[in-house]
């Protein structure tokens, strides 16, 4: 039931994020492991099995255990609810509860209606995510976070869209190369406009430490994305964590 517990899951199922989680400064790490490890449980729900009401099964009891902390009672004993607990206000515990939700998007795995849809469903997953953090942190402009956790959703995601594609999704609109790039454009813009905002925003965006460069290369060769190609090396991956940490 400790912050440890929730960091040896993050390590296990998102090492890139462990990196900029243990980039943060340390009291900022007892808050954003429970949150990485939420997020990766939720997450990974709907792609464990092939059976749809048992993946629902496995969102409606996140849901539940969210509603739990948010009603302010007892809460379910288990490695990540329990520290999760401890770091959520009520209300950051309620607006969770519209991440979950979006996930049931994965379950399905038809084809999003429009790009406003896909749009709406990185921003209630990433973009939430984001503002929560933030907030957890004590940042008072998580709509900024929002913002350009956003930006960081869309470039997560057409990161992965060779393996959502191997894993039966379909996961862009229009996958010709000019949409392709005018998506990654718009997010970039998202992600470079406006303030930068408080440093707890910025230590909640270390998550995203990668979100401009995928972005920027998205623009420069669409291509890259149906390819796989889309990440940067190790080295250049480092120094931009490097760079990040730095201006926190």
């Amino acid at each position: 039931m400790s912050v440890e517990a929730c960091a040896e899951l993050v390590e296990r199922g998102d090492p890139e994020r462990f990196r900029a989680v243990m980039a943060a400064p340390v009291a900022a790490r007892e808050v954003l492991f429970p949150l990485h490890a939420f997020n990766i449980e939720v997450s990974r729900a709907p792609w464990v099995t092939q059976e749809p009401m048992i993946a629902e099964m496995r969102l409606q009891w996140w849901r539940d255990a969210l509603g739990e902390i948010a009603e302010g009672g007892v809460v379910r004993r288990h490695e990540v609810v329990s520290p999760l607990a401890r770091v959520l206000t009520r209300a950051q515990a309620g607006a969770l509860d519209a991440l979950v939700a979006a996930r049931r998007a994965d379950i399905a795995r038809d084809p999003f209606a429009d790009q406003a849809a896909l749009e709406a469903y990185l921003a209630d997953t990433s973009g939430l995510l984001m503002r929560v953090a933030a907030e957890a942190l004590g940042a008072e402009d998580g709509e900024i976070a929002a913002r350009r956790g956003g930006a960081m959703g869309v470039a997560q995601w057409l990161r992965a869209v060779p393996e959502l594609e191997a894993r039966g999704r379909v996961p862009l609109i229009d996958g010709r190369p000019e949409a392709v790039r005018d998506m990654a454009r718009a997010a970039l813009e998202a992600w470079r406009a406006g303030p930068k905002g408080s440093p707890a925003v910025r230590i909640a965006l270390l998550a995203g430490w990668q979100t401009r460069a995928l972005l920027e290369r998205a623009v420069r060769d669409p291509g890259a994305v149906a390819e796989g190609r889309l990440a940067p090396g190790p080295m250049r991956s480092a120094l931009s964590l490097a760079r990040a940490a730095w201006r926190v």
